[in-house]
């Protein structure tokens, strides 16, 4: 979305989704972290002003993103602010209830600069959040209120954006997969089969995949370019009984692949 400035330098972007649910069960999913951990990041958020959000983008630690709550008014809105550049970042979660059994989320983005250097960056994350928000969406839809089992893989590649991600998803046959499609990946490789939710464009090679194997669920495959590198994720959020059990015997499966597909370059 376009960044907005004022004349105090303010800047500010955002991102919206209308998701179904009443108030109080869309705000779990967003302002806890067992429910923003179900379509999101594995995160922690204590509910309260002073209190500490924590997202973990990376399961090592070595990308944690950590917020202080500065304002806290269930079911409806809460603000984070985070240090960094260009400097602190205020984000702003608005719950507002719609007809239809709907309730639209939106998060605004704000902070203070002199220049323009970090505009396209703060543009592209949200962008970034328009994609996360139909996770949030797919959860509220088909699985409002559980709390599954979810895995989350990084690699790194040296290869342009285009042949990093036909490198990942040709070996899983989904190199031409169109929305609506139901997809089954080959017998040699893990079981992952289901409908596309969503794929994105070129310049943001995407796909969402409402799972029916190995469990009933949602993965997310997404390449990002990243300081002249192309970092290829895969994340799965599963749900159901068997969910903890399916996803600890399929998460080294994916890693083990990824790492195969995409070693390391020797130092």
């Amino acid at each position: 979305m376009p960044v907005k400035r004022d004349a105090a330098s303010n800047r500010s972007v955002e991102a919206q989704v209308d998701v179904p649910g009443a108030p109080e069960g869309v705000w779990n999913a967003i302002a806890t972290g067992p429910g923003i951990s179900q379509w999101f990041v594995p995160s922690e958020l204590e509910g309260r002003i002073g209190g500490t959000a924590v997202s973990h983008f990376a399961a090592d630690g070595s990308m944690d993103a950590v917020a202080t709550i500065t304002a806290w008014e269930p079911p409806r809105r809460f603000v984070a602010e985070a240090p960094g550049e260009p400097g602190t970042v205020a984000t702003e979660w608005i719950v507002e209830a719609k007809s239809g059994g709907l309730c639209s989320v939106r998060v605004v983005h704000r902070w203070f600069a002199t220049s323009d250097d970090w505009d396209d960056q703060f543009e592209a994350h949200s962008y970034g959040w328009i994609s996360f928000f139909r996770l949030l969406r797919l959860y509220l839809t088909h699985f409002p209120g559980q709390h599954g089992s979810a895995f989350q893989l990084l690699v790194p590649s040296f290869e342009p954006l285009a042949d990093a991600w036909r490198k990942l998803v040709e070996p899983l046959g989904l190199a031409n997969a169109t929305e609506q499609q139901r997809v089954v990946t080959p017998p040699h490789m893990q079981a992952f089969d289901g409908v596309v939710e969503r794929t994105g464009p070129q310049d943001h090679p995407e796909l969402v995949v409402r799972l029916d194997q190995p469990a009933p669920g949602f993965a997310h495959l997404f390449a990002l370019p990243m300081g002249g590198m192309t970092y290829l994720s895969a994340r799965f959020f599963l749900f159901g009984d068997d969910a903890a059990s399916i996803a600890k015997r399929e998460e080294p499966k994916w890693r083990t692949w990824l790492e195969k597909h995409f070693p390391t370059p020797a130092e």
